[in-house]
């Protein structure tokens, strides 16, 4: 590797950091002149900066080994808390995916947010968003990614609350923060056990560990669980998924990195911790249930929304379900290609969906149609974002979904019906999602819907670009098989999946008259989707009803017993004090008597309680 690229790659995480505080000028008030355009600029600048020296980086690193960093951070007695980065062909290929994807955003943001007064503190927490998951991608240290994703989840609670004046917005951006903090505590404590029992946190030595660890059966499941919950929260798997769907409410542009990059951040963790979940079958067993409940389920509560941002969000965790399934099966290469492929389409799919809010002011998609002739380059997008998003050949998604059926056709051919399902469900969404926006009758808010200005064209059509030339590219990375070794049987049943659910896509009834079924059986079936299976009301009427309870337990017993016996302590000490006033008479004798007295009666209880005076003769 040239030296100088070696020597600087660890700085590339500083890109987005410095970003973020050259815009604290604009953001913190103390330039309002120029207003806040300056701050997105610099940070711009800053990112394609990031963008050019990681593709120098990965160009040159292509053909080499992984390369490390070890920065030692703190140590005392037996505790080493070291920095260590990792420079190989997957982690600096990710910070590629992260600036680029993240300069597109930007631009997109530029014109997407362009009367908001807010946009330089918008392009602050773009910074920080950029500076944590590019410090992810090189960590190879599972105590600077624990902390990285707590900057995640710090960035995602002030992203999603942006808007803080509205109360909709503060309640996701809470649920958002406290959700995440249930699965980040239980990986802290994973993290604080393996610095105890390992000796190390970095991976590669935890890697070497695990091949000769002897824990207990009970440690390891434990353990292995512990360090599923921090990607769970992150990643928005059952039960930790409720947040990824009220986050929806944040800034249209911030959720095109979420719902790209951010939640994959969780996964790619994830991907790093196989070695050591291998160590508990009930771990990877708790995975492979974990991604097919939310694979599935998501998948269906998808169909019944009627928000264009929500239909699209809960597909996201749909698709983290399926990488959390092939990280369970310890098919690691195929949870990173499946990262790749629907980082890219989900991320065009939300810029034309921001397109289409920002021209129509809504977001209810029965309030839209026929903009198909109108905004051709949205059109166009959400197209190409929707091809790439199932297996329709040969765009990306299809090689990731065939390279895994591949390999367990014949081993577990339950994950081909997990597969050929959810592709199926999420053509038919996409499919659905399109009829009611571009293909029926221009509706009041769409009637005068102009395409986007080229702020947000421009991202939009070179993500497209880029949607068509990824296989072209994995053909380039020697990740595409070989066509004699293909089966199919495989390639023939994903294929058929995806045209089975356009076509019933394309043939349901849907009346933008009424939001819920007339048919009381429908109804009942779309109420259950619509509120994801009523999740949340589980939730209430479970674990917030049991909190609720306890804390009641507490504040009674911290009341009446804990106040109680401080309070009954305090009366006494008065009470006697107050007695004693009158009994005083100044003869040190008869003080000398009472303290005597008072001794031996406090000696005799002391003794007998002891059973001392069962000793006596007497």
């Amino acid at each position: 590797m040239n030296h100088f690229l070696y020597i600087t790659s660890c700085l590339v995480p500083f890109y987005g950091l410095i970003g973020a505080i050259l815009t604290l000028p604009w953001t913190i008030g103390l330039i309002r002149q120029t207003g806040p355009r300056p701050a997105a600029y610099l940070n711009l600048l800053t990112t394609i900066l990031a963008f050019i020296h990681s593709l120098l980086i990965f160009k040159d690193i292509w053909d080499k080994e992984p390369e490390s960093f070890l920065f030692t951070w703190f140590q005392a007695a037996d505790l080493n808390l070291s920095i260590a980065l990792e420079i190989s062909q997957v982690s600096i290929g990710a910070t590629v995916l992260i600036a680029g994807l993240s300069i597109l955003a930007q631009i997109y943001a530029l014109g997407y947010m362009e009367k908001d007064w807010a946009l330089a503190r918008f392009f602050a927490l773009i910074g920080l968003f950029e500076a944590a998951l590019t410090g992810l991608a090189i960590s190879d240290s599972l105590f600077l990614s624990y902390a990285l994703l707590e900057v995640l989840t710090l960035s995602t609670y002030l992203l999603v609350g942006f808007w803080y004046a509205q109360p909709l917005v503060v309640t996701a951006a809470r649920d958002a923060f406290w959700t995440k903090r249930i699965g980040d505590l239980l990986l802290l404590m994973a993290v604080v056990t393996l610095s105890t029992i390992a000796g190390s946190l970095n991976f590669s030595d935890l890697a070497e560990w695990a091949q000769t660890a002897d824990l207990n059966p009970v440690t390891s499941t434990l353990l292995g669980l512990a360090l599923i919950a921090g990607p769970a929260g992150k990643c928005a798997q059952f039960p930790l998924h409720l947040w990824l769907d009220e986050a929806m409410e944040g800034p249209n542009p911030a959720s095109v990195m979420r719902n790209s990059l951010v939640v994959a951040g969780g996964a790619y963790l994830l991907y790093k911790l196989q070695p050591l979940l291998a160590l508990s079958p009930v771990a990877l067993n708790a995975l492979v249930i974990m991604g097919t409940v939310t694979a599935i389920g998501a998948t269906l509560v998808s169909l019944a929304q009627i928000d264009i941002k929500r239909a699209l969000s809960h597909s996201t965790s749909a698709y983290m379900g399926l990488v959390f399934l092939a990280v369970g099966l310890q098919q690691g290469g195929v949870a990173l290609m499946l990262l790749l492929t629907h980082a890219i389409a989900k991320a065009l799919l939300f810029m034309s969906s921001g397109s289409i809010i920002h021209t129509t002011h809504t977001q209810n998609l029965t309030e839209m149609g026929g903009l198909w002739s109108k905004m051709p380059a949205t059109t166009t997008a959400f197209i190409v974002g929707s091809a790439g998003m199932v297996t329709l050949l040969p765009l990306g998604s299809f090689w990731a979904m065939l390279a895994w059926a591949d390999g367990f056709v014949k081993i577990n051919p339950w994950v081909i019906g997990v597969l050929v399902l959810v592709n199926c469900l999420t053509a038919l969404n996409l499919t659905r999602v399109f009829r009611y926006i571009f293909w029926d009758k221009p509706q009041q808010k769409t009637r005068r819907a102009p395409e986007v200005a080229w702020q947000m064209a421009f991202p939009m059509v070179s993500l497209t670009i880029v949607t068509l030339l990824l296989p072209l590219m994995l053909q380039q990375w020697y990740l595409l098989p070989d066509w004699e070794g293909i089966d199919w049987y495989v390639l023939l049943i994903l294929v058929s999946s995806t045209l089975i659910g356009v076509g019933i896509g394309s043939t349901i009834y849907l009346d933008k008259a009424w939001s819920r079924s007339r048919v009381l059986v429908w109804r009942f079936m779309q109420d259950l989707l619509g509120y994801d299976f009523y999740i949340d009301r589980v939730y209430r009427l479970t674990v917030v009803k049991a909190v609720a309870l306890l804390s009641q337990v507490s504040a009674w017993s911290d009341r009446y017993l804990i106040d109680g016996l401080v309070n009954l302590v305090g009366f006494a000490a008065i009470f006697s004090g107050q007695t004693l006033k009158y009994s005083i008479s100044g003869q040190s004798q008869g003080y000398m008597l009472t303290i005597l007295v008072v001794v031996s009666i406090l000696g005799f209880f002391i003794s007998w309680s002891l059973g001392l005076l069962d000793k006596l003769p007497f």
